[in-house]
């Protein structure tokens, strides 16, 4: 319970430092923007510096709550050194990524969506960019620090549990369509209970809360099974890469929320193709390991 104690300690201390620290990276922004420094900074708003004051203030108290928590090593997490990775990544984005073409696929032919008629190059590889390194820092932080602590309660379905809804309830913020006229120091503390706004909508919460949920706990049960963080690795790749690389080839026609929202990864539709997954990994996994006695 002490390790449980000190991730709650750690979550409320990065929203508070992030919320004092938003102003004055704000502020800063916006004086060397007017002496004519880095002047593209003035368009950015409010909102934009207190998310990245957010992600500031989590990789500066990740030290001291490594250092408390009595982590030297990946051992003391739970995760063991895993020959095999290749396989597993390789294997991951497969098993994310062709549930979720097909389902596309599928979706097209029924003119939910259609081909854009024109393809910009550069926003794919932003998408490839995006599916290589945004997996390695969600997984090696939420999967490798973040579950790894908690698992050492001993309570391992509510250790998954319990972080696959703080990934899920992190990943569904949205941003604050709340501008201040006047940035001041409680700014950051105001735009903490905006970025709740989306709880308030029934349809939101089970189009998306829901998805990002079972996602989470996914990848949390691909971690414990293979302890280690290249299989999850491989299958959130796998997520992002096919959501990304349809939305760059096909538009949306509707939304019919709660069964499908702004992308592949949103509505109750998704919720299914996730659930094929989860699924797939759980044979392909056991058939793996058959293979290997």
């Amino acid at each position: 319970m002490k390790d449980a104690a000190r991730l709650a300690a750690y979550f409320i201390a990065i929203v508070v430092v992030g919320a004092l620290l938003a102003p004055i990276l704000f502020w800063s922004a916006q004086a060397l923007a007017a002496h004519g420094v880095f002047p593209f900074l003035a368009k950015y708003d409010f909102d934009t510096f207190f998310h990245r004051a957010i992600l500031i203030a989590a990789v500066l108290l990740l030290w001291p709550l490594l250092r408390v928590s009595k982590v030297r090593g990946s051992a003391d997490l739970g995760l063991a050194p895993n020959p095999h990775w290749g396989r597993d990544v390789c294997s991951g984005v497969l098993l994310s990524v062709i549930p979720l073409l097909f389902c596309g696929a599928l979706l097209i032919a029924l003119h939910v969506y259609s081909f854009r008629h024109v393809f910009v190059w550069p926003r794919l590889g932003k998408v490839l960019l995006t599916a290589m390194c945004v997996p390695f820092i969600e997984e090696m932080f939420f999967r490798g620090i973040v579950l790894g602590i908690v698992l050492r309660t001993g309570r391992k379905l509510l250790s998954v549990v319990a972080v696959s809804a703080l990934f899920a309830a992190v990943h569904f913020l949205k941003g604050s369509e709340w501008e201040p006229a006047t940035v001041s120091w409680t700014s950051g503390f105001r735009s903490i209970g905006d970025a709740f706004a989306g709880f308030g909508d029934p349809m939101i919460v089970l189009g998306a809360f829901a998805t990002l949920f079972a996602i989470g706990c996914i990848l949390a049960d691909a971690r414990v099974l293979t302890r280690s963080l290249w299989l999850p690795i491989g299958l959130h790749a796998g997520w992002i890469f096919g959501s990304g690389a349809f939305g760059w080839l096909a538009r949306r026609q509707m939304v019919a929320l709660p069964w499908l929202g702004k992308n592949l990864l949103v509505g109750i539709i998704p919720l299914g193709l996730v659930a094929v997954t989860w699924i797939l990994m759980r044979l392909w996994l056991k058939h793996d390991r058959s293979a290997q006695f």
